[in-house]
């Protein structure tokens, strides 16, 4: 790789890092895979940077590797997780268990869902992806991601304590970290309400 393509891919992935952690974060479920996920998607990315930053959108192309990425560990390891209701002890707090702490309700709702309707619902609800921009980062069309979206929304509608988000929403905070948590939370409830 030239120099100028080098330089071009350090400052998408530095422009792009954090949001990217956090799609794969929504999709993966934990932190750590999150990382792992988005470093082999920026992987694969940079093996073909010259291609992918010619693209009209090399992000999208991106989120869909996190996708692929996604989906490949769960084809390579084949184990099935089993997620519990008690959160593991941990003597430090950052800032990723903190924000997932506050999300809680949300990714245990996100959690129960199969993995392609919560791709859809990452990608339509919490990027704000429209219905072709989705289908073509999953590959699928856009049929598939409004049926897959309605069943998603119903689960996520009848989900325990996702009414408190309909509550949550109205309150006004002055911190960029409640303020995000609180946007979020009003896409995402807007989108379950509205769809009923």
């Amino acid at each position: 790789m030239h120099a100028e393509q080098e330089a071009h891919f350090q400052t998408f992935v530095a422009a792009r890092w954090t949001h990217l952690v956090r799609t794969a974060y929504l999709l993966t479920g934990d932190p750590h895979d999150a990382e792992d996920v988005t470093q082999s998607a920026l992987a694969k990315a940079y093996r073909s940077w010259r291609r992918v930053s010619r693209m009209d959108s090399p992000e999208a192309y991106v989120r869909r590797m996190l996708v692929t990425c996604n989906s490949d560990r769960f084809r390579k390891r084949r184990v099935r997780e089993r997620l519990t209701d008690a959160v593991p002890d941990t003597s430090v707090r950052d800032n990723a268990v903190a924000w997932a702490d506050e999300r809680s309700v949300l990714m245990d709702a996100l959690a129960g869902l199969p993995a392609r309707q919560r791709a859809v619902v990452v990608m339509r609800y919490w990027e704000d992806l429209s219905e072709a921009e989705t289908a073509d980062v999953l590959g699928c069309s856009p049929g598939t991601v409004k049926s897959q979206a309605s069943k998603a929304l119903a689960k996520l509608r009848a989900w325990p304590g996702m009414d408190q988000f309909a509550t949550t929403t109205a309150r006004t905070t002055t911190t960029r970290t409640t303020r995000t948590t609180t946007e979020e939370r009003a896409a995402l409830w807007t989108a379950t309400a509205t769809s009923k």
